[in-house]
């Protein structure tokens, strides 16, 4: 697989035991109407060839190069017709939909992200309504399903973000309703030549087109996972092989619709089953961005990680115990106040980072297009901080008083008497537990946030956390890092809470 031009975002398909595992799992019987939609240099076209030269195949490309490739390598044969044209924008293809399909079987890896003008999206989120994502992939996969005859069958390889990524839940949707899925196999993205995706693996997914919805919701299907080499593909019966079964109604009431895979039963049934949730009672928001950080972003020192293009603040001019009087900005001399950044703190953190914060500049932040003065009813009040990104358990560390950035989903409680109790479920291996079934990434958006189950505790045992939490967070800020007993205290009542 090479990289094609970025506006294309074309990875082509050069690994032979994938193709033939694609090709294979279409079940084709050798007269089959065939769509590649995006037949790039031809890789699936010449499995497809072995399998029957009675197909009718129909391949298209944007890539005028890739074009002229595809038709000279196939001009001889009548069955093959070469088309340039844009997949997700063709009246031929819309006509195929409106008419209830045309193909027997499509076949693809389509473009990942590619690269559309602002006209082109809107276009799009219009013709997908209430389906559309900024993700080329899925609208291909959409498109495709629209074409495909009834019991048409469908085999592509995207990314595996598309099990669990909040922006597809309601494509995730449409697919257990309208399909039967087939199979699923995960593999690393590294089993394509020269390619390595750094933030998701892949996925092969084979899937038949339905329109009895029950019928869709009763299916069961297999995910494979821990192929250790490409050649793998399609042999599921090695012992190093995972294989997990899930039904479509049971992904479907899943938590954004998503395919939660290796979870342990009693955390999914937490999710399910929970009456409350962290969106329920915490109002869950992203942070601030001056827009350019390098002119109005100071550190309180050198040694402060990742402060090597930044300079040092003036002690004398930071504004501590700020509050929402000053969302407008300060007018005198002291006009930097804290910012709370990303990075996985637990409980604390010490005020290294400060923002400009003179009335001009919060005049500048709210006019400038590249600036993210959002939220700001939450500036310098008392919350919780959570990371966006977690490089392996979630973390959360007291916001108060103080600025938080767009790193950092604020949490902030409706009821203050909880903010402790919250404090200490979000740094506890519980939550983790949770998140991580919610969403298998390392994103902690608000998103993921607000599905988070919440168990009101007893008096008592709110009484007993929020203290506890408490003596941490004094003890943190005088430098005592003695907090394991009464750490362990906490996570002790929580996982009986929660019940794991």
């Amino acid at each position: 697989m090479v990289v094609q031009a970025r506006k294309y975002q074309a990875y082509y398909t050069k690994s032979n035991p994938i193709v033939a595992h694609m090709v294979n799992l279409l079940e084709l019987n050798g007269d089959e109407q065939i769509l590649e939609p995006c037949a790039g240099d031809g890789a699936f076209l010449d499995e497809l060839i072995k399998h029957s030269s009675n197909l009718e195949i129909d391949a298209l490309e944007l890539n005028i190069e890739a074009i002229q490739t595809l038709s000279n390598k196939y001009h001889f044969n009548s069955n093959i017709k070469v088309r340039e044209t844009d997949f997700l924008n063709d009246t031929i293809l819309d006509h195929f939909v409106s008419k209830g399909g045309y193909y027997d079987a499509i076949i693809a890896n389509p473009p990942y992200g590619a690269w559309r003008t602002i006209e082109e999206r809107k276009r799009l989120k219009e013709k997908f309504n209430g389906l559309y994502a900024k993700e080329s992939y899925t609208l291909f996969l959409i498109q495709s399903i629209n074409l495909l005859k009834e019991g048409g069958k469908l085999s592509f390889i995207i990314p595996d973000t598309w099990l669990s990524i909040h922006m597809h839940k309601q494509i995730r949707k449409y697919i257990l309703t309208q399909t039967k899925v087939k199979e699923i196999s995960l593999f690393p993205s590294a089993f394509f030549p020269n390619i390595n995706f750094g933030y998701a693996n892949l996925m092969i997914i084979s899937l038949e087109k339905n329109s009895n919805v029950q019928e869709c919701l009763n299916n069961t299907f297999s995910i494979y996972n821990g192929f250790k080499s490409v050649e793998e593909l399609g042999c599921n019966n090695s012992s190093h092989i995972s294989k997990t079964q899930l039904s479509q109604k049971q992904v479907l009431n899943n938590v954004d619709h998503s395919f939660i895979l290796n979870h342990n039963e009693s955390v999914l049934k937490c999710i399910q089953d929970s009456q409350y949730n962290i969106g329920d009672i915490c109002d869950c928001v992203t942070g601030f961005y001056s827009g350019n950080d390098k002119l109005f972003l100071k550190v309180l020192n050198k040694e402060i990680r990742n402060s090597k293009n930044y300079e040092c603040v003036n002690k004398q001019s930071i504004q501590y115990d700020c509050s929402h009087n000053d969302l407008n900005g300060l007018s005198n001399n002291k006009c930097y106040v804290p910012i709370v950044k990303g990075g996985n703190t637990k409980y604390w953190k010490d005020d290294v980072w400060f923002m400009a914060w003179t009335k001009e500049d919060v005049a500048h932040y709210i006019k400038d297009k590249k600036a993210r003065y959002q939220n700001s009813n939450y500036y310098f009040k008392k919350g919780i901080g959570v990371p966006m990104v977690s490089s392996s358990s979630i973390t959360a560390a007291l916001i108060d008083k103080r600025l938080f950035d767009q790193s950092i989903v604020g949490v902030f409680p409706h009821d203050e008497n909880y903010l402790y109790y919250l404090l200490a479920f979000f740094n506890s291996p519980s939550c983790n537990k949770l998140i991580r079934t919610i969403n298998p990434s390392t994103n902690n958006s608000s998103n993921y946030i607000k599905k988070i189950p919440f168990i009101k505790p007893s008096p008592d045992k709110l009484s007993e956390i929020t203290n506890n939490t408490k003596v941490i967070v004094e003890k943190i800020i005088k430098g005592d890092l003695d907090i394991l007993a009464l750490e362990t205290k906490n996570n002790s009542i929580i996982r009986s809470l929660y019940g794991f």
